[in-house]
């Protein structure tokens, strides 16, 4: 991967975090342990861990306990969007509904494959670089729709100001012709601006809302083919 992702593995069974410290490390992950949920959120402040992947049956604080204070409380609102991937022994459908809908992106059950966690694990890495890329989009475009209200503004305010020189002016003549080589400029202006505006409203359609895509992902992980 071209960055070294860190990865919080939260286990209480010790085998487990050995065997994912070794694993991952391997493939260039940067990882990080915790044996319960009280650990996880301490973690969880330190590292600001591009993954967590949080067993759910711990000690102290389960990993949906966990899940639901990431995703709810508002002291740790800035790690809201860290992807969760959840293991579980728990097989039920409705244990893994109630995951995903406390907003973890993935559920396994144990025993896993490695192979299939690991590719789960580079999957939701993906998606969720993808969702900060189009965060960072829609970021963009907001300020670009700001400068273009600004510009407008200022081509309205420069069009007064040449209806108000025209009205007043000594040397009508000198001053009209002035005025129309201003109005050319800001008709110019005006052109660029509306290009801009058209070029930003078709990447707005293109900013597709990011809630529906996170939930899209979570349903599609979840029953894959």
């Amino acid at each position: 991967m071209d960055e070294k992702k860190r990865i919080l593995i939260v286990d209480d069974e010790q085998i487990n975090l050995e065997f994912f410290e070794v694993m991952l490390s391997k493939l260039g992950f940067d990882i990080h342990l915790a044996e319960n949920g009280r650990e996880a959120l301490e973690a969880v402040r330190k590292l600001n861990p591009d993954l967590i992947i949080l067993d759910n049956i711990m000690p102290k604080l389960t990993g949906w306990e966990v899940t639901k204070i990431l995703k709810n409380d508002p002291e740790y609102s800035s790690f809201a969007d860290i992807p969760i991937i959840m293991f579980s022994a728990l097989d039920d459908v409705r244990d893994k509904v109630e995951g995903l809908e406390l907003g973890a992106d993935d559920y396994i059950t144990k025993p896993f494959n490695f192979t299939e966690v690991l590719a789960r694990i580079r999957v939701v890495l993906r998606t969720h670089d993808l969702i900060k890329q189009i965060e960072n989009r829609e970021k963009r475009i907001a300020m670009a729709e700001t400068v273009l209200e600004t510009v407008t503004a200022t081509s309205t305010a420069a069009r007064k100001l040449i209806d108000k020189l025209n009205e007043q002016a000594n040397d009508p003549a000198a001053i009209q012709a002035s005025a129309k080589a201003l109005a050319e400029i800001v008709d110019s202006m005006d052109t660029k601006v509306q290009s801009l505006r058209k070029e930003a409203e078709g990447l707005s359609e293109l900013a597709t809302d990011l809630k529906a895509i996170r939930r899209k992902v979570r349903v599609e992980l979840s029953h894959p083919k």
